[in-house]
């Protein structure tokens, strides 16, 4: 084809072949493009369905009884009690623990909380004597329930981000336990 026919908008059978391979091209990218994003979302599902099977307390459950508030926790699967929460009116997870005397906040928790170590004390663990640092929250909250000046303890031996409530806090409430669902009233 000469000159003319180019002029006049005819392509040669090259030019189509080079337009079909952009177009092949661009649809592999397409298809590429499409399963990445599939995985990523199949990959944030599964993440959020494996938070939510450790803490299924996210979106904690509260009502009101004759002045009382009432928290209802449901158990993970390992028969825990997890719950988001607050210290000073700042976001953590706590995990209950009855055993626990006091709060006890792993120290890179409370470094993010800005917590003050006090003095040192001993606590008996199930892995042996440990030191640890005493210091007072002003506020505790789980769902509707807050609890002021409460006594706890920063532990340097602690790993991961979840906090032992313990007894500093919980005596203050009423506890019944149904099933696989733990009910806090105040």
């Amino acid at each position: 084809m000469g000159s003319r026919g180019k002029a006049m908008g005819i392509s040669s059978g090259k030019d189509l072949m080079n337009k079909t391979n952009d177009s092949s091209k661009i649809g592999q990218g397409m298809i590429y493009l499409a399963w990445l994003l599939f995985l990523a979302l199949l990959t944030f599902g599964f993440n959020n369905y494996l938070e939510q099977q450790n803490n299924p307390n996210q979106d904690i459950s509260v009502s009101w009884d004759k002045n009382s508030a009432v928290v209802k926790l449901k158990q993970n699967r390992y028969g825990h009690y997890l719950a988001n929460g607050q210290i000073n009116h700042l976001p953590v997870t706590f995990l209950l623990d009855t055993g626990a005397t006091l709060i006890s906040i792993p120290e890179p928790v409370a470094q993010k909380l800005q917590l003050k170590r006090g003095l040192s004390a001993k606590s008996i663990t199930a892995n042996g004597t440990i030191t640890v640092y005493n210091t007072r929250l002003n506020s505790v909250s789980i769902g509707s329930i807050e609890l002021n000046n409460i006594r706890a303890t920063i532990n340097p031996h602690m790993k991961g981000e979840e906090i032992l409530l313990g007894m500093s806090f919980m005596k203050h409430l009423e506890m019944v336990q149904k099933g696989q669902e733990l009910i806090l009233r105040y």
